[in-house]
């Protein structure tokens, strides 16, 4: 097999374990600060204007996420390495990473919070990209429901693992570099066992322009990549406005007494019910050969979440939310996932177009604090945000059927 020839070939257990984890070591980089340390940094530098700060950093990090992950995966397809086009960015990938988190973990300051928590999107992104386009260049498509599944949901693996090390290693300092660890460590079994075949023709004259103009896939053109686009941007910008600010939600609205360790049962529960649906419905989702309702049901799973959430601001509440929420994401991870392979423009840019479609996942960060912040602090509180949360994901969910292609 080439590297641009469609796989028939089923892939191995080991195989998909490897790429498993090296994703689940990227979001425990991610999510162990985003549901904790920089909530609790951001408290620690500012006490009085901790949602503005926390926002700044994460907004920012995000656009640096928004420009990376296309710009990574476009540099991953072109790469001509006798290791591979994905190894090379994943190993680099995670060293870069860790650095950001080594930096984020004696950042006393604003500005040097901004500088780790960018370089952590920065190569985090190049990890992703790389890791994500392994899928469509290794897996049939008829084992992709599957396999899809297993590393569509490393992020909730990821969120869990990331909140139980810095839970456990209790101080901020300590949090940062346990997940800066666990990341390189996490990538290992992938750089050094997993099959990367190599580019068997160099790739055309690097020339600046047509490489930015090929991130733009016209909608006009390729009519259901588009689909595709807008209803994972509007599935993560649901997403974004329910999880970003849940720590200061239990802390401050529930008034739970310990947010952090509230955070971590509550991420959890969730997990266990998004594992649980993702890989059964990405089995069932191969075997009937359809995706679209899975994902519009997921959506509609999801809003009842947000509902809950909204209405019922107690810690049963929040209980029920995380399992209605982890149901209806674990359909959504797997199934979408698994649509998106199927509606990309063509093999010779795999990795650049998932890194299109990573702007979906990226982009509603940038914006889901522009949002968030003026709503919790002046126009309804969080019941407002939880119910704007459900109503954008239940349009997402809707929209799906715009996709033709795919069943």
């Amino acid at each position: 097999m080439t590297a641009l020839t469609e796989p028939t070939v089923r892939v191995r257990a080991g195989w998909t374990a490897a790429v498993v984890l090296a994703n689940v070591g990227v979001f425990a980089a991610w999510f162990g600060p985003i549901q904790v340390l920089l909530a609790k940094q951001s408290e620690a530098i500012a006490p009085g204007n901790k949602e503005f700060v926390f926002g700044l950093v994460t907004g920012i990090g995000a656009a640096v996420s928004v420009v990376a992950a296309p710009v990574f995966g476009a540099v991953s397809d072109r790469t001509t390495s006798r290791f591979g086009r994905r190894r090379p960015w994943t190993a680099g990938g995670a060293l870069g990473a860790a650095a950001g988190l080594l930096i984020l973990a004696g950042a006393q300051g604003i500005a040097l919070m901004l500088a780790g928590w960018c370089l952590v999107q920065l190569f985090g992104n190049a990890v992703l990209a790389a890791q994500t386009a392994t899928v469509p260049d290794c897996v049939p498509v008829d084992q992709r429901g599957v396999v899809g599944g297993w590393v569509a949901v490393a992020q909730v693996p990821g969120a869990l693992v990331g909140t139980a090390l810095v839970t456990v290693a209790g101080g901020i300092g300590l949090g940062y570099v346990a997940c800066a660890v666990f990341l390189v460590l996490s990538v290992v079994p992938y750089v050094l066992r997993a099959q990367d075949t190599p580019l068997a023709v160099p790739p055309p004259p690097f020339v600046l322009r047509e490489f930015l103009r090929g991130f733009w896939v016209s909608p006009r053109r390729y009519p259901d990549f588009g689909w595709a686009w807008l209803t994972r941007f509007l599935f993560n910008v649901g997403n974004s406005l329910g999880l970003l600010y849940l720590f200061y939600y239990l802390q401050d609205e529930v008034g739970v007494a310990d947010a952090t360790t509230a955070v971590l049962i509550l991420t959890a529960i969730y997990s266990v019910c998004v594992l649980t649906t993702a890989i059964a419905f990405g089995s069932w989702s191969d075997r009937t050969g359809r995706r679209k309702i899975f994902v519009i049901g997921s959506g509609l799973v999801m809003a009842v979440a947000g509902v809950i959430l909204a209405l019922w601001p107690t810690w049963p509440g929040a209980i029920l939310g995380a399992i209605v929420l982890g149901i209806g994401f674990g359909v959504y991870l797997s199934v979408d996932f698994a649509l998106i392979t199927e509606v990309l423009p063509n093999a010779k840019d795999r990795a650049k177009d998932l890194g299109v479609i990573n702007i979906a996942n990226s982009f509603p960060q940038v914006i889901a604090p522009v949002i968030a912040a003026p709503i919790v602090k002046h126009f309804g509180g969080y019941p407002v945000l939880y119910l704007l949360s459900a109503a954008v994901t239940a349009l997402a969910g809707v929209l799906v059927t715009k996709v033709r292609s795919v069943r």
